[in-house]
């Protein structure tokens, strides 16, 4: 596999709350990744994977092979309330790297 492909799990899901993600050991030793990984809520039929090649080696994906791991969470709804005004911080609105991480 060179680029990007999609790939079939090989079942369909109706379920709430769910998020593909790479495996750790094909992204560390091949550069093999997971793109677009939520499922929509109201998404009904089988389940897939786009998966991203980032090296510059071909990739075989052999049926049976983990490729990616589906995550299941509970969707929380929060009370929302709207203010005029935040409270103040440190980090104010500095954004992207501004931790110094």
């Amino acid at each position: 596999m060179d680029g990007m492909r999609q790939r079939q799990y090989g079942f369909s899901s109706a379920s709430d709350g769910q998020h593909e993600a790479p495996r750790l050991g094909l992204a560390s030793k091949h550069g093999i990744d997971v793109g677009a990984g939520v499922i929509d809520a109201d998404y009904r039929g089988p389940v897939g994977v786009i998966l991203f090649n980032h090296s510059d080696a071909d990739f075989e994906v052999k049926v049976g092979d983990r490729i990616a791991q589906l995550i299941i969470q509970k969707i929380v709804t929060p009370e929302v309330t709207e203010v005029d005004d935040l409270d103040s911080t440190v980090r104010g609105i500095n954004g992207f790297g501004s931790t110094g991480v």
